[in-house]
This record gives C-alpha cells, structure tokens and sequence, in this order.
C-alpha cells in the first residue's frame, strides 16, 4: 500500500477528486485513514457502530444533521466529531471540501447500502 513517509498537498488531492461524496484516502497513520471528499447535497443517514469520525471543512459550509440532537453547521476551518454509534446525515447545500479521520476499517456508511457507498478499496484505488 502507501510507504510511512509520504508527502502531498491538500488542495491537490481535492482537484483529483471527480465525483461528490466520493472519499479518497491521502494519508494513513497509526491505523487512521486521512480523506479528502468533495460535498453537495444530501447524503445518506447513517451510523458507525465503533468508530467516531471527524470531519473538517476546508472550503464551503457543511452541515452534520442528528435525528436526536441539534444540527452542527461547519465552515471553513470548523471541525466536529460525530460520536461513535450516532446515526447522521451530512448535507452541503455548495459544494464543500471535507477532511475525515476515521480508523481504516471504518465504512462509509456504516452499515446502510446505498447508491452513495463507497467501498474501502475504491477509497484507496489510487495508492496501490
């Protein structure tokens, strides 16, 4: 896979990326995958049984809906962490360029399937 040192830059691999809610592993770190995604529109409610995910908003405004909690609205430069088991639904109304950390085993969308889910191995395609 990806050698321990390894060197980018961010607003590169976001021009790399070519379709919406499509992560795309940049870097990976103690057992952490870094990605980069690429926003707009409504995505997928879902939930990460043992793993919480953080996002970070690098351009544009992301919001984090909670069935059972108040909306979180991200902009450029805010980060949030959705806690593990927390059913969810991101949505950008623009497009958004987000950074997630997340363990390498976690799935996109947990354990729903939809027509958005991206597998791991699509995720990381590009390093191999």
């Amino acid at each position: 896979m990806m050698q321990a040192a390894f060197h980018s830059n961010l607003d590169k691999e976001f021009g790399l990326i070519t379709e919406f809610w499509s992560p795309r592993v940049v870097a990976v770190a103690n057992g952490q995958y870094v990605k980069v995604a690429k926003a707009r529109g409504e995505f997928a409610w879902h939930s990460h049984a043992d793993e919480d995910e953080f996002f970070l908003v690098r351009k544009g405004t992301f919001r984090v809906r909670y069935r059972d909690r108040p909306d979180v609205v991200l902009h450029e430069g805010d980060f949030h962490v959705v806690p593990k088991g927390v059913e969810h639904s991101p949505i950008a109304p623009e497009e958004a360029w987000i950074v997630l950390v997340e363990p390498a085993a976690t799935k996109h969308t947990g354990d729903t399937v939809t027509d958005l889910t991206k597998s791991i191995e699509s995720q990381i395609a590009h390093l191999r």
